[in-house]
């Protein structure tokens, strides 16, 4: 998922700097400076059609949803998100995996909820043929590759929880190797 979510982010970024470029252009094409010192090359960089990636924003809108759903499952696997432990660096180690577990059955619950209610919004904008403005692509489009990531994500979830919990029970470690988010 995460290679996928990488993927499409990186094709996001290509999208938005070839929609800035042609921005840029079409406007160069139409300044008072160029169609007054070169009206000729402004009228053939005009004649060439560029501009702005037409539904840029809509497609951005839609990947980035979709690259943060993919990139949820590894973060949570390798406990990668973002932690602030100013008082916890003073607790004992088997509180802090006692505080560690209940954290992840709370995201764990917040993931499941997440995908649950994806699952309906995604179904509301199918039922109403809801589309987007420029490109008029249906918006469940959007809902349904977040959803894959969102359920990927709770999956994910679900089973860290359970093998935080069955680590503090057993006293084995279940988890891969944690991974702290650089800072």
């Amino acid at each position: 998922m995460a290679i996928l979510g990488g993927v499409v982010l990186t094709a996001l970024v290509a999208l938005t700097c070839l929609s800035v470029l042609g921005r840029g252009l079409n406007t160069l094409g139409h300044s008072d400076v160029l169609t007054t010192i070169a009206p000729g090359l402004a009228s053939a960089l005009i004649g060439t059609g560029v501009g702005p990636i037409t539904g840029d924003f809509e497609l951005v809108e839609a990947g980035v949803a979709f690259a943060i759903f993919a990139f949820l499952p590894i973060c949570q696997l390798y406990s990668a998100h973002a932690t602030v432990d100013v008082f916890t660096g003073m607790m004992p180690a088997r509180l802090n995996r006692g505080i560690v577990a209940f954290w992840d059955v709370v995201l764990a619950a917040v993931l499941v909820l997440i995908a649950w209610r994806l699952w309906f919004g995604m179904t509301d904008k199918l039922r109403y043929g809801e589309t987007t403005f420029l490109l008029q692509f249906p918006v469940w489009w959007a809902y349904a590759v977040s959803l894959v990531g969102a359920v990927v994500a709770a999956l994910v979830g679900l089973w860290c929880a359970w093998a935080r919990i069955a680590g503090i029970l057993t006293g084995r470690r279940i988890m891969p190797d944690e991974r702290e988010a650089d800072h």
